[in-house]
Formats: structure tokens, sequence, C-alpha cells
């Protein structure tokens, strides 16, 4: 069985989450409390170097880390990987986006309204007009679309829902983006969906 090594509060496990329960695959969570520092000792650093969750540990014992990695391990050869090599490659393009341009300023953001005597307050302003500026480009993309690419629920709407459903926890006001707002509620309606705090039995 799979192991995925994740902390529950996290967009980054979430997606992968989230996949693993949409294309039924059975897996062990092992969760590691960010905050408490347990992914920077020395048993887990030996498991991950990079010292991150998500890690995804195989069967054979294997260790992927990173998150749209693993969504990409998974996703190959199943209905939410595309077909169609230009697809492949704009759902690439919105990963590398979604960890570029939009989690390091959306999920910051929303780590430092939780821990408020975290030394970093001073971002939040940089932080917010960031975040909103990747919320524009990707209100921009989807205004006359229902999904991010190929007009169906794939890689791409996992790895972007993941941060953006819960921006507001960051600070971030999604009422002027109506289409963004449309795309969360489908993202929701699609099967297999689970919140952010669920857990596999």
């Amino acid at each position: 069985m799979l192991i995925l090594h994740d902390y529950l509060p996290s967009g980054n496990g979430y997606k992968v989450r989230l996949l693993l329960h949409q294309l039924g695959i059975p897996f062990r969570l092992v969760e590691h409390d960010v905050v408490a520092g347990a992914t920077r000792r020395p048993e887990f650093l030996a498991l991950s170097p990079v010292g991150k969750i998500p890690v995804l540990q195989l069967q054979d014992g294997t260790v992927l880390s990173e998150s749209g990695a693993i969504l990409c391990y998974l996703a190959v050869d199943s209905v939410i990987w595309p077909a169609e090599r230009l697809e492949r490659a704009q759902t690439l393009q919105w990963l590398f986006f979604e960890q570029y341009s939009h989690e390091p300023h959306i999920a910051v953001a929303r780590f430092l309204r939780m821990a408020p005597d975290d030394p970093r307050q001073a971002d939040l302003p940089r932080l917010l007009d960031r975040g909103h500026a990747a919320l524009a480009i990707m209100e921009q993309h989807l205004t006359g679309r229902r999904y991010f690419v190929g007009e169906r629920y794939g890689l791409a709407d996992i790895a972007l829902y993941a941060y953006t459903h819960v921006a507001p926890e960051g600070g971030f006001d999604l009422e002027p983006y109506p289409w963004i707002r449309a795309w969360l509620e489908l993202v929701r309606s699609e099967p297999g969906h689970v919140p952010i705090d669920w857990r596999p039995n």
C-alpha cells in the first residue's frame, strides 16, 4: 500500500489526498506536525532530505516528493491525465504557475494568519498583493471556461483548487472573482471530492 506523509492543513498535501481519493487508490496516511518542526527531524530527513510534505512512499520503498511530481505520477494512465500532447503541456504549465506564482503568496499568507507570532507578519501586504495578481490571472483564464485545461476536470484544477478554496483564510476576498467562485463550485461537485481535513479510513 502507498504511504503518504502529510500534514492535514497543507494544501500541497491535500492535492495528493484529493487525487488519491478520486482515483480510488488506497493509501495509509502518516501525519507530521509541520508547525512543531516534525519535518526537520533526522528521521524525516532520512526519508526525504527536502524536509517538506507531502512525501509519497511507493510499495517498493521508493520515495517521491514535490506535490506536482506526485500528482503526475499518480495521474498517468488515468482519466485525469490528458491524452493530448498540448493539453499535457498546458496542465504542466498550470502546475508550475501554482507552485511559482500562486502557492508562495496565497499559502504563506494563510499560514501567517494562523501563526500570528511568526516574524514574517510584515510580509502580509506584499503577499496579498501578489496573491491577488495570481488570482486575477486565473480569473482572466477562466472567463468563459469551466475548467483550466481542455474544458474538463484535471490535474490543473486539483493543483489550483487546493489553496484557492481556502484563500479567504489568508485574507483574500474572492468576491471580485466570479469565474473563480463558479469554478470552485464545479470542483466541489466532482465525484469523489473530499474536504481538506479528510482522512482515509
